[in-house]
């Protein structure tokens, strides 16, 4: 398929100015193989009006990274390359770690930080989520910070004070200049994997309060710049319901993603 990458270059909402950001972790799962073969297929499923819809970013384990960097060359794919994860360290004898700087040559694009599976399995604190936007931007990519709550911080009230104390090392940390490179990830603990959503009105409201937190600590210009994304349970069902919202401004797609013809579906619902 013979398509230009500049005429699928996507354009920003027309009422944000923002570029929608779709995201596809695909966690540990598919070796480099099937990694390649999904995303031809995906290819070839999607139209050229998705891709100018939104930047469309794929996130496969460090394994199949240098793999799917060259089928995007080779092939003259318009996906952006993202991790989903890397070290708060530059270098050094930090065994099974990846820093920023091996990623950057990679062409990756996208660097999850702070996903809840991060924190909760290995214990990553709110400062080390920092550190590695922090690391990640230095290196000259853009960090994904994933921000949720637990069900019984939600029923306690409590979401916007996590929220809040999530984000505030990375709005201490972060050059205030290169602010409007981040993306934020809305992702409510108790939805990932569930099967079980937020309610958008709830995402609506979250998503208009992470906004008005932004305009108070950094100012109104680069707050209207930062792109929020919702995640959790996201299907081809919900997408567009989620996308329709004020404040958000992407999706980050787990299991959903990891059948193609499935992910090219949201994509289009979307």
């Amino acid at each position: 398929m013979n398509r230009k990458l500049d005429d699928l270059l996507p354009s920003p909402d027309p009422v944000s100015h923002r570029v929608r950001l779709i995201s596809a972790n695909w966690k540990m799962n598919l070796n480099h193989l099937e990694a390649i073969a999904l995303v031809q297929k995906l290819y070839h499923l999607l139209r050229p009006e998705d891709f100018r819809y939104a930047e469309i970013a794929i996130h496969p384990p460090f394994t199949s990274l240098r793999s799917l960097q060259l089928t995007f060359e080779a092939d003259r794919m318009p996906f952006t390359l993202g991790a989903q994860n890397v070290s708060d360290q530059l270098s050094g004898a930090f065994t099974g770690e990846v820093s920023a700087q091996m990623l950057s040559k990679l062409a990756v694009g996208y660097v999850i930080v702070g996903h809840s599976e991060r924190r909760h399995l290995f214990g990553e604190t709110s400062e080390q989520v920092a550190q590695k936007a922090l690391a990640v931007q230095q290196a000259g990519m853009r960090p994904i910070v994933c921000l949720g709550e637990s069900h019984e911080q939600r029923e306690s009230g409590l979401t916007l004070d996590v929220l809040t104390a999530q984000i505030d090392p990375i709005l201490n940390t972060y050059p205030l200049e290169a602010l409007d490179t981040i993306v934020i990830a809305y992702e409510p603990v108790w939805a990932i994997g569930s099967g079980e959503s937020a309610d958008p009105e709830v995402v609506e409201g979250v998503g208009r309060s992470l906004r008005e937190l932004l305009r108070r600590r950094v100012g109104d210009e680069i707050a209207a710049r930062i792109r929020l994304q919702y995640g959790g349970s996201v299907s081809v069902g919900n997408a567009r319901e989620f996308m329709s919202l004020e404040d958000i401004d992407g999706l980050l797609v787990g299991g959903a993603s990891l059948d193609a013809e499935v992910f090219a579906q949201l994509i289009r619902a979307a």
